[in-house]
């Protein structure tokens, strides 16, 4: 279930079949629900608490604040591909072009992803918003266990993410940004008109400001 405690929200899987609370605590929805936690002036929980089992995927823009958030706040199992990119990184010449050996740190990210979920826990999964196939293969995942995916997205302005991404010195290009910017538009938009990705049991929004008052993501016993 989904309800607001004292600085923290547990989210349930609707997998489950079970009633949802809604972004009003009190607001009981039957099925995938989308909590808008953007622009609550301090308001918004410290925790977000969801049920063991449960996989989550953490969308946003590049420079957004994904890897931050999820290194962070979670303590779980995660899978970020920026962790893939710094173990590599740390294997190749300096010079050489992240463009080159970006296959395989693609390919050592996924592998990793396989190995958590045939481990049956509860993982936390880093997502750039544009594969909706991977979002689709733990959705499958999360319906075989009988438990559900939720989405945790930024919100963020694309000039504020560019600035994230000079800030790490790690960008990508013009193209692959304008890409980037599409796909989580669409997300972001479908999730204020109260639409979620097929698969998924809930959207939880949240802004820059959200985002940093986190301190824990993480997973309780059913």
């Amino acid at each position: 279930m989904v309800r607001e405690l004292s600085g923290s929200a547990a989210v349930g899987s609707a997998a489950a079949a079970g009633p949802l609370y809604g972004e009003e605590a009190g607001c009981v929805r039957s099925g995938p629900v989308v909590r808008d936690l953007r622009g609550r002036a301090g308001r918004t929980p410290r925790n977000l608490t969801f049920q063991e089992g449960d996989l989550i995927v953490v969308s946003g823009l590049p420079g957004s604040g994904k890897s931050t958030l999820i290194e962070r706040t979670v303590a779980a199992p995660r899978i970020d591909s920026q962790d893939s990119r710094d173990r590599w990184a740390l294997r190749m010449p300096r010079l050489l072009p992240y463009a080159v050996y970006r296959p395989l740190v693609r390919l050592a990210h996924y592998a990793g992803l396989r190995r958590e979920l045939r481990s049956g826990g509860s993982v936390v999964v880093h997502d750039c918003g544009t594969r909706a196939w991977v979002r689709r293969w733990l959705a499958r995942e999360a319906a075989r266990r009988g438990r559900g995916l939720h989405l945790l997205l930024l919100d963020v302005r694309p000039d504020s993410a560019l600035a994230g991404q000079r800030e790490r010195g790690r960008g990508v290009s013009r193209y692959a940004f304008a890409h980037h910017c599409r796909a989580v538009g669409r997300l972001i938009g479908d999730a204020e008109r109260g639409r979620v990705p097929v698969g998924c049991a809930s959207v939880v929004l949240l802004d820059r400001d959200a985002a940093s008052r986190l301190r824990r993501v993480g997973f309780d016993a059913p």
